[in-house]
């Protein structure tokens, strides 16, 4: 089946198709439509949808949903995600698996709410207090956007964590032509349950520092308790210093870049060209205009490499460092002041390797032939 959709509304199918059954968001462009959307697609299938009053209200109905057992997601942009920032730590901290979709646009505050951006990039990563990772994947076409969102879906169950699915506003609600018959869909991988005859069960309890506790849903056969504090295995407030680290230490080991990338397998995808010694570096939107860029100035013979992000975090530093080997020039265009460059810049040795950035906040997409110049006079 061919059909002409948006990346809102791929994101909606991939939700419905992943097992999605609660939804609660917050009218804000351009995020809207994935309202919308559930809200006239999920009633088909048995769920749920609410336009609650405010951002602050969506994540915290999202959290008590998926607490209850049912696979939750909410979609917002820029100024949504800084009123979801205390919920997003609850979420972290009490281990629930939750899909969070940020549809840019250019900050800060209401920035311009019509246009597009990509200023989030560090946010999302940072915005709450602790620092604890989460995990953000970004797609760059909308195919990725349905199938994106199945894996985002997959990597909550399998982690009990806050999963980011990074868009932005022209990948979100440009139409293009899909050919379903041609795009993959995930397998579908559902929360784990302790029996429930499991005698004392321990909503947290984890034998290794990276293992994820088995989950056991509110209103079911177990003693739950959540709590936004740190908390023992049964959820008891904690006052040791050492059971304190314990616990700290296992939210920071249980996601790491070799770990997700074994659920993930698109962390990057690198288009290398042999002899190159450029590559640029892009993600989301951004990627598709060095995409056109890399192919025209291979077309007037200069070598060039393209390294596409897609796990945003975890950093896939592995892919980073094997992609940036002999290279002596990187070109990294982000429309924001420079947000994921830095990650760059730490794994690479900046005095073998230039970093070339391109930086644009002028709410337009950064055009291919603007990539392409700097590309030009890498000979």
């Amino acid at each position: 089946m061919i059909e002409f959709i948006d990346g809102n509304e791929a994101i909606v199918k991939g939700a419905i198709d992943a097992g999605c059954k609660f939804f609660a968001g917050y009218p804000i462009t351009p995020a809207t439509p994935i309202l919308l959307g559930m809200m006239q697609e999920l009633p088909k299938v048995g769920g749920f949808a609410i336009q609650a009053e405010d951002e602050i209200a969506s994540i915290g109905f999202c959290i008590g949903a998926s607490m209850a057992g049912k696979k939750a997601m909410t979609a917002t942009s820029g100024p949504g995600i800084s009123l979801y920032s205390e919920n997003i730590g609850l979420a972290i901290m009490g281990e629930t698996p939750l899909v969070i979709v940020d549809v840019q646009r250019q900050g800060p505050a209401t920035g311009s709410a019509t246009k597009d951006g990509q200023g989030d990039i560090q946010f999302i990563r940072w915005g709450t207090s602790g620092g604890y990772p989460i995990i953000a994947i970004s797609p760059t076409t909308v195919e990725e956007c349905y199938t994106f969102t199945i894996y985002a879906f997959n990597l909550a169950e399998i982690f009990r964590v806050p999963v980011f699915l990074v868009s932005s506003k022209e990948l979100s609600m440009t139409r293009t032509r899909v050919d379903w018959s041609k795009v993959e869909k995930p397998e579908i991988i559902d929360r784990k349950y302790p029996p429930e005859d499991t005698p004392d069960y321990k909503p947290y309890y984890f034998e290794n520092i990276d293992d994820v506790p088995l989950f056991s849903p509110f209103g079911g056969k177990h003693i739950i308790r959540y709590t936004t504090s740190t908390h023992d295995e049964y959820g008891n407030l904690l006052t040791v210093p050492e059971k304190i680290q314990k616990m700290m230490e296992h939210l920071d080991k249980k996601i790491n870049e070799e770990k997700v990338k074994k659920y993930f397998p698109y962390a990057v995808r690198f288009d290398e060209q042999e002899g190159a010694e450029t590559l640029i570096i892009s993600y989301g939107i951004t990627a598709r205009s060095a995409i056109e860029a890399v192919e025209r100035a291979r077309e007037n013979g200069y070598k060039v490499s393209h390294l596409i992000i897609n796990l945003l975090w975890p950093v896939p530093e592995d892919e980073i460092k094997k992609a940036t080997r002999n290279i002596k020039r990187i070109i990294f265009p982000e429309m924001n002041n420079g947000q994921y460059v830095l990650e760059i810049e730490r794994i690479v040795d900046k005095s073998k390797v230039e970093i070339v950035r391109i930086n644009q906040m002028d709410t337009t997409l950064i055009n291919p032939q603007k990539i392409l110049n700097e590309i030009l006079k890498s000979k």
